[in-house]
């Protein structure tokens, strides 16, 4: 499987506008910009893109892995937030909240640390990474 996105870019790094559009067309010439990246400007930015890819990933995984040991999620709920540091994403950190019928917090934590080591996002990152997991 491969999937692809483009970037458009116009201009300097910093007076400059581009866009962002991925192969389902779910972003499809979406805005991005210096303002975008570095202060509130409207549009996305990549440390944001890296964020959701990483939540959705790590989330997805987890469900795999709760799924493989018996127990269904109710519900799963990660955040993610980048770090991004002289020119260098430095950590990725999640923060999960999960309710899972069932589950001692042991079994839990253990699916957790294996969704952190192994849902592909993780696998790609040569940087820190952190997951902070509530069961409710």
């Amino acid at each position: 499987m491969k999937r692809n996105a483009t970037a458009v870019w116009q201009g300097t790094g910093k007076e400059g506008t581009g866009h962002l559009t991925t192969q389902s067309t779910i972003l499809n010439k979406t805005q991005y910009s210096f303002n975008s990246r570095f202060a509130e400007g409207i549009g996305t930015n990549p440390e944001e893109l890296v964020a959701a890819a990483h939540a959705g990933c790590f989330t997805m995984k987890l469900s795999f892995n709760l799924s493989g040991a018996g127990f269904t999620p109710e519900n799963l709920e990660t955040k993610c937030e980048i770090t991004l540091d002289n020119g260098a994403i430095t950590n990725s950190h999640l923060v999960l909240s999960a309710t899972v019928p069932g589950i001692s917090k042991e079994k839990f934590d253990e699916l957790v640390a294996d969704a952190e080591a192994n849902c592909p996002i993780s696998k790609l990152y040569n940087t820190s990474i952190s997951v902070e997991a509530t069961l409710l």
